[in-house]
């Protein structure tokens, strides 16, 4: 676990971060935003609305080496040679790196070494959504996934690097993996009626993640939105930091976040919803959740400080911006407490 150990600082327990996307078209107002209200770990934000090239599976056309991506009605498949997706992803990425880093110089922050987050689509989820040339999912084809895998790693390495070098500050890569659960229990249907995905064995999905987390110069964050987040599978990575919303663990999930926090692991709590709740909340609604855990896993209060971070459940782009704003307050609210005054937390 050299990641945990060299964590650098980038990892830290006791503050809240964003997953990635956020409303609305304009990079600025979403890095000034982001910036302000996420002293601690601000991150790159992702604006899905701007249309192709900018969701999380056309953004990453930006970052591959020598692999490239073209528009289908169904998504996006693998393309011979650059074209109008890929300049448009690259243009894109860099508004939003420049307007990342316009935010970060007008607070203060250049070559303070804070540090800042990243967000990419993981090799598997990249490969279950990007079609081959004649249509099928790249991952049906093993030597596909792992030219992909391999040229993810290289450019998100790059990628990183960069941010570091224009900001002066610590990167943590995250890598998104929504569709985890549905490539290792093999419920992903093929393009059409008739063709079938495989279920992939868990050995060689983690050889696929580890490929990609192994490459990067600092530790890596594994997040996942699925509804069960496979977090024994996620354990044996060489992820550094695991992100999940907490309203999908239940009691299967307990022994396996436990040993998570045993393995000295950070975790991500996806504590904050993405939709505005029917009634006004606070803080206290929004910690109780992750206090309970780690009372119900008999672990100390001060875990709460050291290893873990406060997030929205998943990303805000389909959120109202006043909610989207509120939520980064309230983790922010949530994370400032774990870290000064947990064991004082009471919620009867």
């Amino acid at each position: 676990m050299s990641e945990i150990e060299s964590g650098s600082g980038v990892l830290q327990g006791g503050i809240a971060t964003g997953v990635g996307s956020w409303p609305g078209a304009d990079p600025r107002e979403a890095a000034t935003t982001v910036v302000g209200e996420l002293g601690a770990l601000p991150h790159l934000v992702e604006l899905p609305g701007r249309g192709v090239g900018s969701d999380m599976i056309g953004r990453v056309s930006a970052l591959l080496v020598d692999m490239r991506f073209d528009s289908t009605t169904r998504g996006y498949r693998l393309a011979v040679r650059p074209g109008a997706v890929s300049r448009r992803a690259n243009d894109l990425l860099r508004a939003d790196m420049d307007a990342l880093e316009e935010a970060w110089e007008t607070a203060g922050l250049a070559g303070s070494g804070r540090p800042i987050k990243v967000q990419v689509t993981g090799p598997l989820t990249l490969a279950a959504q990007v079609e081959l040339p004649l249509g099928h999912r790249v991952l049906t084809d093993s030597g596909a996934v792992r030219d992909l895998s391999e040229s993810l790693a290289e450019g998100v390495a790059a990628h990183a690097a960069e941010i570091g070098k224009r900001l002066g500050a610590d990167v943590l890569v995250q890598f998104d993996e929504p569709l985890l659960t549905d490539i290792l229990d093999g419920t992903l249907r093929g393009v059409s009626v008739l063709n079938t995905v495989r279920a992939m064995p868990e050995p060689e999905a983690l050889h696929i993640l580890d490929t990609v987390i192994d490459v990067q110069s600092g530790p890596v964050l594994v997040h996942t939105c699925a509804s069960k987040p496979a977090l024994g599978f996620l354990r044996r990575s060489s992820a550094a930091a695991i992100g999940f919303d907490m309203a999908t663990i239940g009691v299967r999930d307990l022994d396996r976040v436990g040993e998570l926090l045993d393995d000295g692991r950070h975790l991500v709590l996806g504590l904050v919803p993405t939709t505005a709740p029917d009634k006004p909340v606070t803080w206290r609604e929004i910690a109780e959740p992750g206090v309970r855990l780690i009372d119900r896993l008999g672990f100390s209060r001060r875990l709460l400080a050291e290893q873990v971070l406060v997030s929205p459940a998943c990303g805000l782009a389909g959120a109202p911006l006043s909610w989207a704003r509120q939520a980064l307050t309230l983790a922010a609210e949530t994370a400032a407490v774990y870290a000064d005054e947990p064991e004082s937390i009471n919620f009867e």
